[in-house]
């Protein structure tokens, strides 16, 4: 009996079908029936009944299943002793990060991490924060660099990196470029361009509106900050971002600070309250690249 003949058991087991077990385990259709004919033959039992449109364990497969899960768990504890031993990580690391985010010092923590595990397999992807933040808690991502209203999710170990509030920007034409301050009142008789729901600017904003009684007119949204401020200078409406989103655009926009805006906007890394060997050490080499300590 081999550990790969329980792996591509345990697989076709779970996806019920030989073909996506197959995708899974990346070998051939016809290399996981033969290996899971030769496990049967072995074992004097028929684990997969195949007769119909899905693969269905038998009897002897269900009571198999618990213990081929059991042992490939036992051979991963081994190889991960091992490797704690000699120092070692392995696997993989998959990491989000809101839409259009540019973080040097996230980046330069990847680096490092490539450098220092080149055995680690990194995968990165975009999305907006609110998708993040339940991928997280999913388990389909190990931790993630999302914008998030006032605190970090709950239940969620976190970083916070940025804490700032919202602002207005607006073309130099604009009647509210002569103000330094105003109101969300004074704003929302302007249409407004915005980024998204499930961002974190974006939830800022609608919260504020909401405890001044207010209901903004969104009449343009875009994904990436660049866009939203773009629309703003050819004078479709009011940009609605954080400080930081606004240092760059110079004589293209008027920056207005928002009197009444009183929910912080948040740029945090969060990451389950267990995660694995080699997600924990990409999390502190971040807190080492941010100075920050783990909240």
């Amino acid at each position: 009996m081999e550990l790969r003949q329980l792996e591509y058991f345990v697989a076709v087991a779970e996806e019920a079908n030989f073909t996506r077990a197959a995708a899974r385990v990346h070998i051939s259709q016809s290399g996981v029936s033969a290996q899971i004919r030769a496990l049967e033959r072995e074992l004097g039992a028929e684990l997969i009944d195949r007769s119909g449109g899905t693969a269905t364990l038998t009897t002897a497969g269900k009571a198999a299943l618990t213990h081929a899960r059991a042992t490939l768990a036992a051979a991963d504890s081994v190889r991960q002793s091992v490797d704690d031993v000699a120092g070692l990580l392995r696997g993989s690391v998959r990491i989000g990060m809101v839409t259009a985010c540019t973080v040097p010092q996230l980046f330069d923590a990847l680096a490092r991490f490539r450098s220092a595990y080149p055995g680690v397999e990194l995968a990165l992807q975009e999305g907006n924060s609110d998708r993040l933040v339940a991928d997280v808690r999913s388990g389909d991502l190990d931790l993630a660099l999302v914008g998030v209203a006032a605190r970090a999710p709950d239940g969620l170990e976190s970083m916070v990196i940025v804490e700032e509030r919202i602002c207005a920007a607006v073309s130099p034409n604009h009647p509210l470029a002569s103000l330094e301050r105003a109101t969300l009142a004074q704003v929302n008789r302007y249409p407004i361009v915005s980024l998204p729901v499930g961002t974190g600017v974006r939830a800022v904003f609608d919260r504020d509106c909401a405890g001044a009684g207010l209901s903004p007119s969104i009449t343009l949204q875009a994904s990436a900050p660049d866009a939203v401020t773009d629309l703003a200078a050819r004078g479709l409406g009011v940009a609605i971002l954080s400080a930081s989103m606004l240092d760059t655009y110079g004589d293209r926009l008027t920056v207005v600070e928002l009197a009444d805006s009183t929910t912080a906007a948040l740029l945090a890394l969060v990451w389950t309250p267990k995660p694995n060997a080699a997600s924990a050490r990409l999390v502190s080499m971040t807190q080492d690249a941010f100075s920050i300590t783990v909240s």
